[in-house]
């Protein structure tokens, strides 16, 4: 299971293209997970922190080669074209997503406005299968999230690396696969800032290193975590 996140060089992405594809052809049962790091959005506006001949490799050589990939709502945009501003472009942006190879797609953070209300965050997840007789079945799930107020290194993938395994273990279940990946991370990032603002002290704000995933200590959760974040299914 070759996993892939930060990268700022095109010729080291042309090269783990060849590499899955080899493994592939070696071993037809691999899935590879690509979450194609490539910029955020910030109070509404997107940028790009990899330099740009990036986007045309991930879009034409590394995509196709995925079979799951984990993109955040600009990531989406930029790899389609195609902006998403309702839950229906962002299905419809999932969909051309599918259609450049990857089964399983997950748009892992997004600013649509959630049912919940304003201190959510939503996710959405497409599984498309096609059934031996050539029938294509898609399962679509979108997930909720209380947001938490601090900035965190290494989430992506995290989020990735648990939601390979939870799919490797859940195949025909993306609701119960996302609520579990997404349980985990609301765990470890409120045992992370719980922890940081002790170390930061009252009053103060917690700094970057202080707010470093708490990874170890969540191991049980990350195993085995309490579903407390739950899944709709679209």
């Amino acid at each position: 299971f070759p996993l892939k996140g930060y990268t700022r060089d095109t010729s080291f992405l042309a090269m783990v293209v060849d590499i899955v594809q080899e493994l592939k052809q070696q071993n037809s049962n691999l899935v590879y997970v690509c979450d194609p790091v490539m910029g955020d959005k910030w109070n509404g506006e997107g940028s790009m922190y990899v330099p740009k001949d990036l986007l045309p490799v991930y879009r034409d050589k590394v995509v196709p080669v995925a079979d799951i990939i984990t993109p955040n709502q600009f990531e989406a945009e930029l790899l389609t074209g195609r902006k998403i501003y309702t839950e229906k472009d962002a299905l419809e942006v999932m969909d051309m997503l599918h259609a450049m190879g990857p089964e399983t797609v997950v748009i892992t953070s997004s600013d649509l406005q959630a049912p919940l209300g304003n201190d959510y965050l939503i996710a959405l997840g497409s599984h498309r299968k096609t059934k031996a007789d050539g029938t294509r079945i898609t399962q679509r799930i979108r997930v909720e999230s209380p947001k938490v107020d601090a900035v965190f290194v290494g989430t992506g993938d995290l989020f990735a690396a648990m939601l390979l395994a939870w799919t490797h273990k859940h195949p025909n279940n993306l609701k119960v696969a996302c609520e579990k990946t997404v349980s985990a991370m609301q765990h470890v990032l409120q045992r992370t800032i719980k922890s940081a603002k002790v170390q930061a002290g009252e009053g103060n704000k917690p700094n970057s290193a202080q707010l470093e995933l708490r990874m170890v200590q969540s191991k049980k959760d990350i195993e085995n975590p309490e579903i407390i974040v739950k899944a709709t299914v679209l």
